[in-house]
């Protein structure tokens, strides 16, 4: 563990980026409002987390994509000034636009050599309508993209898991299934918290990890009765 002059703990950023999809599918069944939820839903509890690693400096920021992609909050912002502002929902769903604007954040600078693997979530309803291979290229060209911690979140039984499972890039780790408005809180929750104290914890930057991951994954929440009877999307 780093240690500065005169013994104060060394803090390492930790930069954990909503990769959000707004297009227009989105506006039915309530998606986009399910998702404005559970993110405002998962902040008290991520910043709990975030109060019990103070080695990791944990940063939040979010990018919105539907036809093109731009930053919903740009600045990395400490987690416990980040507020969440509702999505509304229109267009297309240009997601390798905005894996080519996480890219570009992702490049030193602006990103610092001493920080801690990235935690990128990637949350989609549908199939991408632009060049997504072109925009994942860029980002996995990026030794952070690389390194990132990237975890994806097929909403409805319409999103391209494959193209889910391509982002995410480990045969270990799945796409989460949300076919309602409490799997989506379960699993937006689950990356809030136990996704995000993994990034940060001392074992991560220990490199202690399973082969082929940059920090250890703990195992997802089980899906409730009530889910499994409840698919709405």
């Amino acid at each position: 563990m780093a240690i500065r002059p005169g013994g104060e703990l060394a803090t390492r950023p930790l930069h954990f980026i909503w990769i959000t999809d707004r297009s227009g599918s989105m506006s039915t069944d309530g998606k986009i409002q399910a998702l404005n939820n559970a993110i405002r839903e998962a902040l008290p509890h991520m910043r709990a987390v975030a109060d019990d690693n103070p080695n990791a400096e944990v940063l939040v920021r979010a990018l919105r994509f539907s036809s093109g992609a731009e930053w919903h909050v740009a600045a990395p912002t400490p987690v416990a000034d980040f507020k969440w502002v509702d999505l509304t929902a229109h267009g297309v769903t240009d997601l390798g636009y905005a894996l080519n604007m996480v890219a570009e954040q992702l490049r030193i600078p602006p990103m610092t050599d001493r920080a801690l693997p990235p935690v990128l979530v990637l949350i989609s309803d549908g199939q991408p309508t632009d060049d997504f291979n072109a925009g994942l290229q860029a980002l996995m060209a990026e030794p952070w993209g690389r390194k990132a911690v990237r975890i994806a979140i097929a909403i409805g039984e319409d999103a391209d898991t494959e193209v889910l499972q391509q982002f995410i890039g480990h045969p270990e780790l799945k796409p989460l299934q949300a076919n309602n408005p409490e799997a989506l809180v379960r699993h937006i929750k689950w990356v809030s918290t136990a996704v995000l104290k993994s990034a940060s914890s001392p074992a991560s930057q220990a490199g202690d990890v399973p082969a082929g991951l940059n920090v250890p994954i703990p195992a997802t929440p089980v899906e409730t009765d009530r889910e499994k009877v409840d698919d709405v999307w």
